[in-house]
């Protein structure tokens, strides 16, 4: 495995803890963690901020993110390098979570049962003494035939720790119900029987609930949820809110859900955690696509918005207007940086932790003097001919300029190399280089095809390719010897099959120690 090293406020009070807090005038604008960071969740440790996301199917597993202010993050690791061995993928909603100072994320995950079974979804559960990790794993907790999605730890009103969860009805047409079971005070075993706690039951729900997080207030148990179809082109989600005077009790769910919904700039919002800033306020990280045309090319992004709570003691967010586009920074003093930085010069000893390749993609990276080689892992050599190397990284718009250099005066036979806009393994398309030519590619449904080809120039031994796109729907790809001089190659290609696609640098070849070095990635926003 690869490792890697301003609107006028109504009440006073309102306006007073603002001052207080330094932070009247200041503001920023979501996301504030841009890119593909589904189902967030966050915790406070002192002064910092830490936070995870959903990896899916790309490796490492789990991102750990750092900040001191909420708005500003920098991915400084993740939970996993290497899959748990009890896996097989889905690495899903990560809850990261602290309790008598040692620190938890409990995650979904799908059990490896044999080549040919698809295995089921699991909650799992793994243990650091620091935030930032490294972790252990601890292996599954609950693995229920129909699946088990999305833990959470709580500690009821008893000081009993519990673990809730979904249990994946709605992947089976049944119903969704959240499930709660007592854990011993390890954190990573479960006692006793599961408890039914709520299920879907409203039309705004439709055929799901997921997502818990609970925040203990005023003698009230708040379970934060979302429902109906959280992904893709057809997503409708949205999150509610159900309280209890105790964990195991009755449920009484908001008559005003769902409480966060989509608006003109923001849409399918849900599936988020609460955290408390030093002055008493919560603040609630979700994420959301942009009600635009590139959103399901970028992803799901994470945002912010703030907590507010009624007279009658039900919570409200951004006054019921959905997400927002700016609010007020939740610390005083803070200033949202403008840029996310997407190029790399591979100048450093280490691979930045905003680097990631598919979980099927088994490889070895190092740099050295500048340069950048990936090639494939013995193990992956063993069961593949002609492996496919892809290191990859988020976008954070569907419109961008990405540029590799590639050093390939030691090019060997069957050794290819290029950039592409990455999905996955069956949905993809990129400018490649390799066996005396040059030429763009597409892939759909597993399906590649060639777009168009010309003579690999030799007289440098190194290249330049150039993939535009537009829209994350449309892209042209061009190279040069001299970054002066371009060709265009292919014309304009349409790919709105791709995706959630990634800026990705593609190897295939089966030589462990490659000719090809990538010498830098240049990636520019329009």
């Amino acid at each position: 495995m690869l490792r890697f090293v301003s609107k006028r406020l109504i009440f006073p009070v309102a306006l007073l803890a603002l001052l207080a807090a330094g932070v009247f005038g200041q503001t920023y604008n979501n996301p504030v963690i841009p890119g593909d960071f589904p189902d967030p969740s966050v915790i406070r440790v002192g002064e910092d901020f830490y936070a995870t996301a959903t990896t899916g199917g790309w490796s490492p597993h789990f991102p750990i993110l750092h900040s001191k202010d909420l708005i500003n993050w920098k991915i400084i690791g993740a939970v996993f390098d290497q899959k748990p061995a009890w896996t097989k993928g889905d690495f899903w909603a990560p809850e990261i979570t602290a309790d008598k100072g040692r620190f938890f994320i409990y995650y979904t995950a799908r059990r490896d049962e044999g080549k040919n079974k698809k295995g089921t979804l699991c909650v799992a559960v793994a243990v650091s003494d620091k935030p930032a990790g490294p972790y252990t794993d601890k292996g599954a907790l609950v693995c229920q035939e129909m699946g088990s999605l999305d833990g959470f730890f709580i500690r009821d009103e008893t000081g009993q720790p519990f673990l809730i969860w979904k249990e994946d009805g709605n992947d089976r047409g049944q119903p969704t119900w959240l499930y709660a079971q007592r854990l011993d005070e390890s954190g990573t075993r479960l006692v006793g029987k599961p408890k039914k706690m709520f299920r879907n039951t409203e039309p705004w729900e439709k055929h799901v609930i997921e997502g818990s997080y609970i925040l203990r207030r005023n003698g009230w148990f708040y379970h934060f949820y979302s429902g109906n179809a959280c992904c893709g082109r057809a997503c409708n989600y949205a999150l509610g809110v159900a309280r209890s005077r105790t964990l195991l009790g009755e449920w009484e769910k908001n008559p005003a859900n769902p409480i966060l919904a989509a608006n003109e700039t923001w849409q399918c919002p849900g599936h988020g955690s609460i955290v408390q800033t030093s002055d008493g306020r919560d603040f609630l990280l979700y994420h959301a696509y942009r009600k635009r045309v590139d959103a399901f090319n970028i992803g799901r992004e994470a945002l912010l918005d703030e907590v507010n709570w009624t007279s009658d003691g039900w919570a409200t967010i951004n006054k019921g207007r959905g997400a927002s586009k700016q609010a007020a920074v939740p610390i005083g003093g803070t200033r949202q940086q403008k840029t996310y930085a997407l190029s790399d010069e591979f100048n450093e000893n280490f691979l930045d932790f905003r680097w990631s390749y598919p979980i099927f993609n088994e490889q070895k990276a190092r740099l050295e003097n500048g340069f950048l080689t990936i090639t494939p892992t013995e193990k992956l050599l063993a069961v593949e001919k002609m492996p496919e190397i892809v290191l990859a990284e988020r976008t954070v718009s569907g419109s961008y300029t990405a540029t590799a250099r590639i050093d390939y005066a030691k090019l060997k036979p069957d050794e290819f190399a290029g950039i592409s806009a990455y999905g996955w393994r069956g949905a993809a398309l990129g400018i490649s280089f390799g066996n005396e030519k040059i030429f763009v590619w597409r892939r759909e449904n597993g399906k590649q095809a060639e777009v168009a080809a010309a003579p690999l120039p030799r007289e440098t031994g190194v290249i330049s390719l150039r993939l535009k796109a537009r829209d994350g729907e449309n892209f042209r790809f061009a190279f040069s010897t001299d970054e002066k001089n371009w060709r265009d190659l292919g014309g304009e290609v349409a790919a709105s099959y791709v995706e959630g696609a990634r800026i990705a640098l593609v190897y295939n070849g089966k030589a462990p120690e490659s000719g090809v070095r990538f010498d830098w990635l240049r990636v520019e926003q329009n």
